[in-house]
């Protein structure tokens, strides 16, 4: 049996587990910064002037996980692979969100940047354009973070989140799934919320780390 440690967040993690999660520190800095809310478009930076950028570890520690792939073939990455078999994902599918793709394509761009969570995680690999994800952080502010062509990224069940094209307003990805096209009902996604603000909000290890981390 392999042995258990636990991983960012408090999850359970087998040792192979854990090392594919760690190659996220290694192969690319994501560039994070406080989110500024004025009236500008929301598919712009919204960075402050002076910009107030955010250390990588504020987004891994709230239990957010990022690789960068090659993704030019995709369907054959090993490194992809790996990371769904570790993860359990059994289901994908390919979401390209344009004008020429997608009906209502306004509404469902406004409907990606309305705060949510889901119950189970929300996992995205870039095949192709641009886009920001918005986190909220220990003390409920917004941290943005730009995904570009080969991002993978994995948010947690129960993390308020957001998301927004740029101003190319194209972006396609693959997503995948545990379980086929999840539903997410509100009794679940509360208990995730629950689940998530115990083993990761008010967790003292990640609270520690945070104090100590220099603004």
């Amino acid at each position: 049996m392999a042995a258990l440690v636990t991983s960012v967040g408090g999850d359970k993690m087998s040792a192979q587990q854990l090392a594919t999660s760690l190659l996220r520190m290694n192969l690319k800095e994501w560039e994070a910064w406080e989110y500024n809310a004025n009236n500008e478009d929301h598919r712009v930076t919204h960075k402050f002037s002076p910009n107030r950028p955010v250390p990588q570890e504020h987004i891994h520690e709230p239990g957010v996980l990022t690789w960068k792939l090659d993704v030019d073939e995709w369907e054959k990455n090993t490194l992809l692979e790996t990371i769904k078999m570790d993860r359990g994902y059994k289901y994908s599918e390919v979401v390209t969100v344009c004008h020429k793709e997608m009906e209502d394509f306004e509404e469902k761009v406004k409907g990606f940047f309305q705060e949510h969570m889901h119950s189970q995680e929300e996992i995205r690999l870039i095949l192709d354009g641009n886009g920001y994800w918005d986190i909220r952080d220990y003390d409920g502010k917004w941290i943005r973070f730009r995904v570009t062509k080969g991002d993978m990224i994995v948010l947690p069940p129960g993390m308020f989140h957001k998301f927004t094209l740029d101003e190319n307003h194209y972006i396609k990805v693959t997503q995948p799934y545990v379980s086929y096209r999840t539903q997410h009902g509100a009794e679940s996604e509360s208990a995730a919320r629950k689940e998530y603000v115990d083993k990761v909000l008010n967790n003292p290890a990640v609270v520690y780390r945070r104090q100590i981390t220099p603004q």
